[in-house]
């Protein structure tokens, strides 16, 4: 007999995180996420592996998720939230051990697609590793088509986006990437 074959998982999935609550108020930015530098994230150059960075901005957004209501319930019933583009800056080194704290920010949403910009910071000492700012779309799984997000999660990503508005807009966030070049190249 054959092996089920694995999948990622989260370490979110079927646990849920800090839930929605209609009379808190939303953090800006939200802290969902922390973990620290696992040992298979380490490279051949000692630090956390490119690829593991983007792991991690992948359960943070997980975690929003589940804290907006979108978890394996919501998915079972047949929609989802997809990430259709990022953008990753890895700005320092992260080592074994390091504790992660990551934060998201929404920057933007309509009725199908959300806006966001993560960070990670060594918990340690407060230091920007690396941010990732993403486009994720909402889903129709059956249809396999976007679809409008429905009023109650249009209603908390209005709060949540009402919150973050008052954040300075991050840098990083809608540069495009490039080799600029002086008048002497």
């Amino acid at each position: 007999m054959e092996a089920s074959p694995r999948r990622v998982t989260t370490p979110y999935e079927g646990t849920g995180v800090r839930p929605w609550d209609d009379g808190a108020p939303v953090p800006t930015p939200l802290v969902l996420h922390r973990t620290p530098v696992r040992p298979e994230w380490a490279d051949y150059n000692g630090h956390m592996s490119e690829s593991c960075y983007l792991l991690v901005f992948g359960d943070n957004s997980d975690a929003f998720f589940r804290f907006l209501g979108v978890g394996e319930e919501y998915r079972a019933a047949g929609h989802s939230l997809y990430t259709v583009e990022t953008h990753l800056r890895n700005l320092r080194e992260a080592v074994v051990g390091d504790p992660l704290v990551v934060t998201l920010r929404l920057l933007d949403h309509d009725a199908k697609r959300l806006h966001v910009f993560h960070e990670m910071r060594n918990g340690a000492d407060d230091t920007v590793l690396a941010t990732a700012e993403q486009m994720l779309l909402h889903v129709d799984m059956a249809a396999g088509r976007t679809a409008a997000l429905p009023d109650e999660l249009l209603r908390r990503l209005d709060a949540v986006r009402a919150a973050h508005s008052a954040l300075p807009a991050p840098e990083a966030a809608g540069k495009p990437m490039g080799i600029r070049r002086s008048r002497t190249d």
